[in-house]
């Protein structure tokens, strides 16, 4: 059975420890009841974020747990709703709205630990920006795609395909799999693939063009090291979507991609949701 190395933290400020335990790779964040349980790809990585909290907030307790796939799996079966953004509806796959069935704009994303459910700020500001284009012609890539809820939505919304790439093959195998629950979606595809290395062999191999959108639903010091990735993957004209970053870090992100122009902001509970185009 699947288990996920977590972290709980209870006293401090929760954009800040996110903030601190960033260069660790955080996977996925539950808040509760003043509390933080933030989840990591290896035990290694949650440990190391353990060591670093009291560095900075040295009355601060944590305890290292494993959380099995199946609780959290229990949990989301009692406790996740759809959620709606606009147009488009995230739905656990029991609780497809039944008034109107499986409409266009529907995605079924079965709930993960490791993966996002559409119910984060981060994915809601994502999911926005995209329902805000006009991208019924568009190719959009999808980095860092975790669940693949960006590339579906994508398609859902008009998009003439989508490529969603993870460097964690848990991720494209997860994403893959929500797929074949939102049965008619085609033109939609998932691929293990780092844009700062193998991306541009996946590029030549599939004879992809260079993407009308790209989202990225990352982490605000990520954001940063990518720009220059995330920029060469940008068609002429193409729009660049944004998520992950706190607001402290918005200019940064800002600053990063100061030669695009800065079309959309938004911000949710301390995150912000940003845009960007490319002028032809």
């Amino acid at each position: 059975m699947d288990s996920y190395p977590a972290l709980d933290i209870s006293g401090a400020d929760g954009e800040l420890v996110l903030a601190l335990v960033d260069d660790y790779s955080p996977t996925a964040v539950q808040e509760h009841d003043g509390s933080l349980t933030i989840f990591f790809s290896d035990p290694t990585r949650r440990d190391q974020a353990q060591a670093a909290v009291p560095r900075a907030w040295p009355d601060v307790p944590t305890a290292a747990r494993e959380v099995l796939d199946e609780d959290w799996a229990r949990r989301s079966q009692q406790n996740l709703t759809p959620v709606t953004i606009g147009r488009v509806t995230v739905a656990p796959p029991w609780a497809v709205p039944r008034a109107s069935g499986l409409q266009p704009l529907t995605v079924i994303i079965e709930p993960s630990m490791a993966f996002g459910t559409g119910h984060h700020a981060t994915t809601q500001l994502c999911l926005g920006a995209l329902e805000a284009l006009n991208g019924a012609t568009a190719f959009v890539l999808d980095v860092g795609t975790g669940s693949g809820i960006l590339a579906i939505a994508a398609r859902r919304l008009g998009a003439r395909g989508a490529l969603g790439i993870d460097n964690d093959p848990d991720a494209v195998r997860c994403a893959r799999e929500n797929l074949r629950l939102n049965r008619g979606v085609d033109g939609v595809t998932f691929d293990t693939a780092d844009l700062t290395s193998t991306w541009d062999v996946l590029r030549q191999e599939r004879g992809l063009p260079a993407a009308d959108v790209v989202t990225a639903n990352l982490t605000g010091s990520l954001l940063c090291r990518s720009a220059p990735a995330l920029l060469a993957a940008l068609a002429p004209g193409g729009t660049l979507i944004v998520s992950g970053l706190l607001e402290e870090e918005r200019n940064e992100v800002v600053a990063a991609y100061g030669e695009l122009e800065h079309a959309w902001e938004s911000a949710e509970d301390g995150w912000v949701g940003l845009s960007f185009r490319r002028t032809r």
